[in-house]
């Protein structure tokens, strides 16, 4: 998987997670805090009772989305594309159905990719049309057309344009969706300026994408070698968000790429208690921290476990893989 895929399946995963767009404030609590078991179970129930009932075959269609397994994506397809049929007025179906396909896309490779992409555009497009107030369907078509080649709809205009069409009615929103387009563009400063100015009030759906995307703009400052800065950005997000995982879990990374392996790990035994824990690959960068450390023994079973876990990115599955065939 590429990296651009990666950014738009997490930028999916992310909507798929957090929109507010399940009506049942039960179900929407479910899928905000990743209880989608619950959630496909409730949903079942009620769609076996009421077939042509939206809101189940969203909430079955976004719980598959943060899942991201194949069996399970394929399974909500009929559902969800059923919803988008019979009631073309719901922009959440077409939102839905854009999301699930955009998981699909990305994880089933360029072929897919390629295949896909113009109905998640579509899809996408759609429910914006219908609805300019669907933030998360607005997000998530600017990130395809971020991530997106040029070949298979991409357009950094595009995107701007979205940004732009949010300005007079969604103001806050609108300064996310610029930072989004001037973290695509390398812009962290820019960047950095509008996460600062947004306000996101009682809105808890823009609170979590300004999360995510601090912890994107954390993660960049890290892979330019800018220490000072990812630390400042991962330690306001573990004063802003207690509860979360990834401010810990990005200071953790710091502090190894720093040659503090010690408090490297501390951090990740805290991240692991967490919220977000479970999408995190907190094994991988123990086992690292412990290499760093030189504990091979206690590095080498962090290791194991990760390899073995639900559903590992297949970029730290494959350095987990290498450096645990170092360690045998």
């Amino acid at each position: 998987m590429t990296q651009r895929s990666l950014i738009l399946t997490r930028a999916l995963l992310a909507n798929a997670a957090h929109a507010q767009v399940l009506k049942d404030p039960q179900w929407q609590a479910w899928l905000d805090s990743g209880r989608t078991a619950e959630l496909t179970q409730a949903a079942q129930v009620r769609l076996s009772a009421q077939p042509d009932d939206a809101q189940a075959a969203v909430a079955l269609a976004l719980a598959a989305a943060d899942e991201g397994l194949p069996a399970r994506l394929d399974a909500v397809l009929k559902p969800v594309q059923a919803c988008a049929d019979r009631q073309p007025a719901q922009a959440v179906c077409f939102y839905a159905l854009g999301t699930v396909q955009g998981v699909q896309a990305m994880s089933g490779g360029m072929m897919a990719g390629m295949r896909l992409a113009g109905k998640v555009k579509d899809n996408l497009s759609r429910a914006v049309e219908m609805d300019p107030m669907l933030f998360e369907a607005r997000q998530a078509l600017s990130q395809f057309y971020l991530v997106a080649p040029g070949v298979a709809g991409g357009s950094i205009s595009k995107a701007k344009e979205l940004a732009a069409a949010a300005q007079a009615k969604q103001p806050e929103h609108a300064k996310l969706l610029r930072a989004q387009i001037a973290l695509h563009d390398k812009q962290w400063p820019e960047a950095e300026r509008e996460l600062l100015s947004l306000r996101t009030g009682d809105d808890k759906s823009l609170a979590v994408e300004l999360r995510q995307s601090w912890a994107q703009l954390g993660t960049a400052y890290f892979g330019d070698k800018q220490f000072p800065k990812a630390r400042g950005v991962f330690e306001q997000l573990m004063r802003d968000a207690p509860t979360q995982a990834l401010g810990p879990y990005g200071m953790a990374r710091v502090m190894t790429e720093t040659a503090q392996p010690d408090e490297a790990i501390k951090l990740l035994e805290r991240a692991r208690a967490l919220e977000g824990a479970d999408k995190l690959p907190i094994d991988h960068r123990l086992g690292i921290a412990l290499l760093a450390k030189g504990d091979r023994p206690a590095a080498k079973l962090a290791l194991e476990r990760f390899v073995v876990s639900k559903k590992p990115n297949p970029r730290n599955l494959e350095d987990a893989r290498k450096r645990l065939a170092e360690l045998s």
